[in-house]
């Protein structure tokens, strides 16, 4: 069975399930076994137990419909995330909308070494104060607030569609009483000082947009300007002082305008440890201590 426009009317939804992977298959999909059944999933409504449970069920027409548009939409290379609306990160679900970027990864390397600074100083259990600049869809921040249970964390977005998305997340976690999003450029309109300011903005240039893998985020479009932001001294946002009332050994860690990187050694080096009321807008090479 060959998934186009249309299924057969009348599949199963096991059946259903494997005409959409063979289709993905064929069309070099990286994961077609996976995507088939999160399009599938997505379309019945159902979670990966009941999934399974009705495998044998014949599908009505409208269900078929409903998985052979969503299937011809991850065929045409839209990223799984943008054709569900829920992409999961540090095993959190995080919902997203048009204004949001989809969590990726690889940038849970900066909540684990944003944890390790944090765990350096024995700072876990304290009431810290932690800022994400550019936060989208709140991922970096709520996943950070759900390993820190006494941290207060406030988000920034220019977007206020994005913010609403991080609020709808943090209410869906339930953290939202430890959670506050502000509507500004970076932390413009924070007042520090903070224990952990974690940031990780758009760097793709518009000009080299056409140079992305197709199944490129396209929410990145809206989100970056001409330039990349630079891996030096260029990369100048608005912060806010990143200190501690504590002692020297505070959790006093930051990350600012990540670019490519692919392990938490990477992440690591632009990460370190800040002196009271100090933001070096460079990135720092020296390994955490």
């Amino acid at each position: 069975m060959t998934v186009t426009a249309t299924l057969d009317p009348r599949p199963s939804i096991a059946s259903a399930r494997r005409s959409v992977a063979q289709s993905f298959r064929r069309d070099g999909l990286a994961t077609p076994e996976l995507d088939a059944r999160l399009m599938v999933a997505h379309a019945l409504g159902l979670d990966h137990a009941a999934l399974a449970a009705q495998a044998a069920r014949t599908l009505t027409e409208a269900e078929a419909a409903a998985i052979a548009a969503f299937a011809a939409r991850r065929r045409a290379r839209e990223p799984v995330a943008r054709i569900i609306g829920v992409k999961e990160f540090w095993g959190l679900n995080f919902k997203l909308n048009t204004a949001t970027l989809v969590p990726r990864p690889e940038t849970e390397v900066v909540v684990e070494a944003a944890l390790d600074a944090v765990d350096r100083s024995q700072a876990r259990g304290r009431a810290l104060r932690v800022a994400d600049l550019g936060t989208g869809s709140g991922a970096l921040l709520l996943a950070l607030l759900s390993e820190l249970p006494l941290a207060r964390g406030f988000g920034t977005d220019v977007s206020r569609e994005a913010l609403g998305c991080a609020r709808d997340n943090a209410v869906a976690l339930g953290l939202a009483e430890r959670a506050s999003f502000l509507a500004c450029d970076y932390g413009s309109a924070l007042k520090g000082p903070f224990d952990l300011v974690v940031s990780n903005p758009p760097y793709v240039a518009r000009d080299d947009i056409a140079s992305l893998a197709p199944e490129a985020d396209p929410t990145v479009l809206m989100l970056t300007g001409r330039s990349p932001r630079p891996r030096g001294n260029g990369c100048r946002p608005t912060v806010p002082s990143c200190s501690s009332s504590g002692s020297a050994s505070s959790a006093r860690a930051r990350a600012c305008c990540l670019p490519q990187v692919s392990s938490p050694s990477e992440v690591r080096d632009t990460i370190s440890w800040a002196s009271p009321g100090r933001w070096r807008s460079s990135f720092c090479h020296s390994s955490l201590p």
